[in-house]
């Protein structure tokens, strides 16, 4: 069996977990304005783990499918939940609490789009082609709306010796200026 075979296999294995749930074609979810609800394990979550204190807990989410004023097909994501966040500075926990709440429009993986489409900052476009699998989602917005490095708001470095206060390492030079040799 070659690697590739197995790489395809491993892959599948994992996209056809029960625990992952998925649309089988977004633009007919869309269409019919579907909705589906649910909690996801952060623990399955594999990506946020890095930046994680603790891996415990749910995230609840929901997604309403629904038909746009300009035609177009629209998926509302909506996520909650609260996460322990590694603190930058000292490592230590900071919750955070997740409440995403986003409009994404659908198009066709590999669809052209103007240069006025694409530069629009107030429309996020979901590529999709195929199965949307909703895990995937989830976490890819999780990752957007995290903090790129979270800290306390008071945080010194592991092993100072106050965390609040800042050492000015000149300060005892500026106790021998004037001293003689």
């Amino acid at each position: 069996m070659t690697w590739k075979a197995k790489n395809n296999i491993i892959l599948g294995l994992g996209r056809n977990s029960s625990r992952l749930k998925r649309i089988t074609d977004a633009f007919v979810f869309a269409r019919e304005s579907r909705v589906l609800e649910g909690t996801l394990a952060v623990s399955e979550l594999d990506r946020l783990h890095d930046l994680l204190t603790d891996i415990s807990g749910e995230l609840a989410f929901s997604l309403h499918g629904a038909k746009g004023k300009r035609g177009e097909y629209t998926l509302r994501l909506r996520v909650s939940g609260q996460m322990s966040l590694a603190c930058q500075r000292c490592l230590g926990a900071i919750l955070f609490d997740l409440d995403i709440d986003n409009l994404l429009e659908l198009v066709p993986e590999g669809a052209d789009m103007s240069q006025d489409e694409l530069e629009d900052d107030t429309r996020d476009f979901l590529p999709v082609a195929g199965e949307l699998f909703v895990a995937e989602l989830v976490e890819d917005e999780v990752l957007l709306a995290i903090p790129v490095a979270p800290r306390h708001e008071k945080c010194g470095f592991p092993g100072a010796a106050d965390a609040g206060e800042r050492i000015n390492p000149f300060a005892t030079l500026a106790g021998l200026k004037g001293k003689p040799n």
